[in-house]
Order: structure tokens, then C-alpha cells, then sequence
């Protein structure tokens, strides 16, 4: 990425409502760019990740089951996005298919599940140890009343990259827990963000999405010839300029990677 293209991105950012974020690394260069990278923002479904990866190291050190089934209640149902909330009954699904549902196209009542099967704490513990310190999981997604109370989860858009390059060079616990967990980020059907112009590009992304109102994140590996990493994330930003900014940026900095 050349100084003038670096100093586009950054005018572009000044420029965008509210708090906004970018982090950028070449993993073939380790070069890097950040704006905002080391702060905190509001994590919406961004937190999947680092819990769908703490999981995935329970699994492997033989502290959480991947095959276990776990009843989903009717009390458990969350409001759209996911698939867990339109099913009649109570259906009884694997940890590992809460996970697969949780990432590929953001459950949330997959989510709140697995939280609470685990537990929030045991949660805000493994965060730390995986490196994570600004990356905090606050509360279940749609708990008003934590909310009210200012409790928030919280993502840095440069510790989620550090995570994304473990999962890219194979060092998250082992090959094969960051190839798995690599392979479900390959399965993300909110794809209009990240990959929202790379349709006419063969680059595969693996990423992940989130977003709320008056805020949008996005964050993934995207394995163009030089392969590098993106992470986006916004609040109370003006949603459908910033979504056109992430599309369009990381369109050029795919080119400039063919």
C-alpha cells in the first residue's frame, strides 16, 4: 500500500461519521495500517469470532464437546438474524452446528446459547488468555437491561487481526483448530460488506460481520495472490457510507494484491 494510497483511506475516515476504525496487514509483507485500531468499539456480531474460538480450544483440550447436544428453548429464541428461531419445538443441535450457525449467518439465538452453556465469565477468562484485552464479552446479545446499565461487548479492530493472523498461519492452538475454524469463516453468507465488490475477483474471504443500528463492522482474511487482513468497525457512523467506504477500499487494496 503506497503513502498515497494510505493518505486516501485516511482522508476518507476523517471524513466519515462518528467513531470509525480500520486496521490492514499485509501477511505476506507484515506491513500494516491503522486508524484507530487500537481503540474499542462496539462489537455487535464481531464477537462470534473470539467466542466461536475460545470453543474451538475447549474442544481441543477436551474441555467442551463439540459433539454435545444442547436443547434450544423456546424462551431461547432470539429476534433475525439466524435460523434457530424459526424452527418449531425445542430441537436438540450439536455444539459444533451452534458454532457453523453462529458464524455463517450470525445466529443469534445460537449465540446466547452458547454463552450461556458456557458461561460468560469462563468466557471474559479465555478472551485474556488468547491475548485479548480491549476484546471483552459484557453481556447476551439482546439483554436490554445490561445495556441500560452500560454494559456493552466490545471488539479493537488490532486484536481481532491478531487473531485473524493466527488463523491465517495456522498457530491458533494448533494446524488443525485454525484450519476448522478457517473453514467456517469461509462459510459467511452476509456477504455485502467485505466481498460486496470482489464477486468478479477468484480471492476466497473468510470474515465475519456485525451490525446494528447506527453501527457496522466487518473483519476477515481476504486470500488474494498476497494475501492480507481487513478489519472495519464503526459507531454511531452514518451505516450506508461507511459500508460503501469498506466495499470500495477493500476492492483497491484486493487489486493492488492481485
Amino acid at each position: 500500500m503506497d503513502s498515497n494510497f494510505r493518505e486516501k483511506i485516511r482522508r476518507e475516515l476523517e471524513e466519515q461519521k462518528g467513531h470509525v476504525g480500520m486496521y490492514y496487514k499485509d501477511l505476506v509483507t507484515e506491513e500494516e495500517f491503522s486508524y484507530n485500531g487500537d481503540e474499542q468499539f462496539f462489537a455487535a456480531s464481531v464477537i462470534k469470532l473470539p467466542i466461536f474460538m475460545c470453543i474451538s480450544k475447549w474442544a481441543y483440550l477436551g474441555q467442551a464437546d463439540m459433539g454435545e447436544k444442547v436443547k434450544v428453548h423456546e424462551s431461547d429464541k432470539m429476534p433475525i438474524c439466524g435460523a434457530l428461531t424459526l424452527f418449531d419445538g425445542e430441537p436438540e443441535v450439536t455444539v459444533a452446528t451452534l458454532c457453523r450457525l453462529m458464524i455463517s449467518i450470525s445466529d443469534n439465538t445460537a449465540t446466547n446459547i452458547l454463552i450461556n452453556h458456557f458461561g460468560i465469565e469462563k468466557f471474559r477468562q479465555a478472551f485474556r488468555e488468547i491475548g485479548l484485552k480491549g476484546t471483552v464479552l459484557n453481556r447476551l446479545l439482546f439483554d436490554s437491561e445490561a445495556g441500560a446499565r452500560g454494559l456493552e461487548n466490545k471488539i479493537v479492530p488490532a486484536e481481532i487481526a491478531m487473531l485473524l493472523s493466527e488463523i491465517y498461519h495456522r498457530s491458533f492452538v494448533s494446524r488443525k483448530v485454525s484450519e476448522e475454524i478457517n473453514d467456517v469463516l469461509l462459510l459467511q453468507q452476509i456477504n455485502h460488506k467485505i466481498c460486496g465488490r470482489l464477486d468478479s475477483i477468484p480471492v476466497e474471504v473468510a470474515h465475519k460481520t456485525g451490525e446494528d443500528e447506527g453501527l457496522t463492522n466487518d473483519v476477515g482474511i481476504i486470500y488474494a495472490p498476497k494475501p492480507f487482513i481487513v478489519c472495519y468497525a464503526s459507531h454511531d457512523t452514518d451505516v450506508y457510507r461507511f459500508e460503501d467506504f469498506i466495499r470500495r477500499t477493500t476492492y483497491d487494496i484486493c487489486m493492488d494484491h492481485m
